[in-house]
């Protein structure tokens, strides 16, 4: 297993939680993941990925779905646990 793989899956919960917030603020904003996708240049596919942890986020991601949910970017690192 590659260092990168090992350092994903130490850090999985965090992905999790991080792409229940996307989700969570995307759902209050009125977006589908489609909707979403179109306003940050992305695809559905990969909204729903990064939402799911299947896939991990650049920062660059992150600063524009927050920008397009008119959030800060630390409200999606606000987790309830």
């Amino acid at each position: 297993m590659s260092k990168e793989k090992k350092r994903n899956l130490k850090y999985i919960n965090l992905y999790k939680n991080l792409g229940e917030n996307i989700k969570k603020y995307r759902k209050n904003k009125g977006f589908s993941q489609e909707e979403l996708a179109f306003n940050i240049s992305s695809t559905r596919n990969y909204v729903g990925c990064i939402e799911r942890a299947e896939k991990y986020p650049s920062l660059g991601f992150l600063f524009d779905v927050a920008t397009a949910l008119n959030i800060k970017i630390q409200d999606l690192f606000e987790f309830e646990n």
